[in-house]
């Protein structure tokens, strides 16, 4: 265990060593010193790091120790280029930027230590889509929302301005992974096969139409096709997760470009977009209002760098409109080349496998959906910058997690990940041995107390039979007191009693004979007659008793007491 934690230490100041060694190569070039306010913030963030590490190691100490370490990195990278971008435009926007990520960290210190089951979300999963819903929409408020670079996507608190959309994308994804493990059943019902493909059954297409229809009303409303793609992707890709059926991708997939393609003959921002990637060096798209300029420096920035980078604080990334937010994999690819830009990938490339093989891993379903969905969200969102920069999609609009400018981004995505260490904690976290001397006290111990409070229970209920059976017995005494039954008396052949009796209603009980030894009595084949009988003969009992002639035969001579089969005199 101590070498395990040494080699995951290990892990985590390399990455600071690497950050470091970026942040005094970029300022020793461009400004020739290292500011000490730099320095001072970020001997704070490797102290909150290094904190969230051993939160982590105390509260969830079988969480994945790989994401970690590349998110570390990718910010460290992120924050040294837009200090790279300052040096060249005289802004302030990397101190600010740190100081965000100061906050970042102490929310997820805090999120670490307070959420030690992830499944409490669950219990608010509608509250969860009502928030969600909120934030999604609250830049449509008149006076509150605010419109940059043709999308109002954003909303201004006094000298801040904020994304909603970042953290309504959390907010939905709890309500969605709640939603789909509840519902998985129903939507996991195929109806008609139509070319070989299982289409879903028509009363199931529900929740997709909802969820298009909400993704088609922020593209409508707020113009923003990233943030509509994130979502209608990020509900398909867990609707696959919970029913398995490659259809519902094939349906949002379609579902997407039919939005897609009426919103492009609606909306003239987003047609600029579709044409700018279409057409990216015609002039006429170039020299426009909203065209294709931003893209093409980022291209040409892109190509300046080859296959090694031109060198941190040797390249000019400022001249490429928003090269520090949404055009910062461009400004990595022009200081530090294709060599950083296969680095950038692949370190989020871990990130995201290692999602995945914690919601392979997990066993709660609930789990398994929210980690998928939030893996999907960070994939689609990387997949949709990066594929915008480089002509592989329209633009989108979209910030490269982690590493783009602004506090909204990278909050939500720390939180984030933060919720993905949590899940990998369950996912990894190590099944009882069987064989073990503890788990084996610990099951005798459940057994034994199981063992008690079943004999406490057949206690109480043989005492509650019991106690009805006096009850019942009680009645039946005095019942016996009012009502005629068969008694028979034994009694001495000396007495002029009868050695037998009976009362109105009774029978004559089949007597035997014995012998004259008690202890070997021997069956007769004589019995006495019953009233029965000498009722069908048309004889009277008050008449058999007083004749002397009657058919009842005399009581035996026998002057001992006979002893009564089965030991009762």
């Amino acid at each position: 265990m101590i070498v395990t934690r040494l080699r995951q230490m290990s892990l985590m100041l390399l990455a600071m060593a690497v950050s470091l060694i970026g942040f005094f190569q970029m300022f020793e070039r461009t400004a020739g010193t290292f500011p000490s306010n730099y320095m001072l913030l970020l001997g704070v963030v490797a102290l909150l790091f290094i904190i969230l590490w051993s939160l982590l190691l105390k509260f969830q100490p079988y969480a994945s120790q790989s994401i970690l370490p590349c998110v570390l990195l990718l910010t460290g990278i992120g924050v040294t280029l837009i200090a790279r971008i300052d040096q060249q435009k005289g802004t302030h926007v990397g101190t600010r930027q740190l100081t965000w990520l100061c906050l970042a960290l102490v929310l997820c210190c805090v999120l670490v230590v307070c959420l030690r089951d992830y499944r409490v979300l669950r219990r608010f999963s509608y509250v969860s889509m009502v928030v969600g819903i909120v934030l999604l929409l609250s830049p449509m408020i008149p006076g509150l929302g605010k419109t940059i670079g043709g999308a109002r996507i954003w909303i201004r608190i006094g000298p801040f301005s904020l994304q909603p959309g970042e953290f309504a994308k959390l907010f939905i994804a709890f309500f969605f992974a709640s939603y789909l493990f509840d519902h998985r059943d129903q939507l996991a019902v195929g109806g008609k096969k139509v070319l070989g493909l299982q289409l879903p059954r028509i009363k199931d297409l529900g929740p997709i139409v909802v969820v298009w229809a909400m993704s088609m009303g922020v593209l409508v409303m707020q113009r923003d096709l990233g943030t509509s793609l994130m979502f209608f992707a990020m509900f398909v890709c867990m609707l696959y997760v919970a029913t398995g059926r490659k259809s519902w991708i094939v349906i949002g997939i379609l579902a997407f470009a039919a939005g897609a393609v009426i919103a492009s003959r609606l909306f003239v921002h987003v047609d600029n977009r579709i044409d700018a990637w279409l057409h990216p060096f015609d002039a006429k798209v170039y020299n426009r209002q909203g065209g294709s300029e931003q893209l093409v420096t980022g291209l040409f920035g892109l190509a300046s760098g080859g296959l090694m980078g031109t060198g941190l604080g040797q390249g000019h990334p400022s001249l490429t409109p928003l090269a520090n937010s949404d055009f910062i994999y461009s400004s990595v690819g022009e200081e530090l080349g294709l060599t950083g830009l296969l680095a950038v990938l692949a370190l989020y490339l871990v990130i995201i496998a290692s999602g995945l093989i914690t919601a392979m891993k997990i066993k709660d379903g609930f789990g398994k959906l929210l980690a998928s969905g939030l893996v999907f969200t960070m994939a689609v969102q990387v997949f949709t910058v990066v594929g915008g920069i480089t002509l592989v999609i329209p633009l989108t609009g979209l910030t490269l997690p982690f590493m783009a400018a602004g506090g909204s981004s990278l909050i939500a995505n720390y939180i984030l990940i933060t919720l993905l260490l949590v899940i990998s904690n369950a996912a990894n976290k190590p099944e009882p041995e069987l064989t073990s001397d503890t788990f084996q006290y610990e099951a005798l111990a459940v057994l034994r107390d199981h063992e008690l409070k079943e004999r406490a229970k057949t206690a109480a209920q043989d005492a509650k039979n019991q106690e009805k059976q006096h009850h019942h017995g009680a009645h039946a005494a005095q019942a016996s007191q009012t009502e005629d039954a068969p008694t028979i008396v034994v009694q001495d052949a000396s007495q002029s009693e009868p050695l037998y009796d009976a009362q109105d209603h009774g029978d004559w009980g089949d007597w035997r004979d014995f012998a004259d030894d008690d202890d070997s009595p021997i069956e007769t084949t004589r019995h006495w007659p019953t009233r029965a009988s000498r009722a069908e003969d048309g004889l009277d009992h008050a008449e058999a008793d007083e004749e002397p002639g009657g058919n009842i035969p005399p009581a035996p001579s026998e002057s001992a007491a006979r002893t009564v089969k089965g030991g009762a005199q």
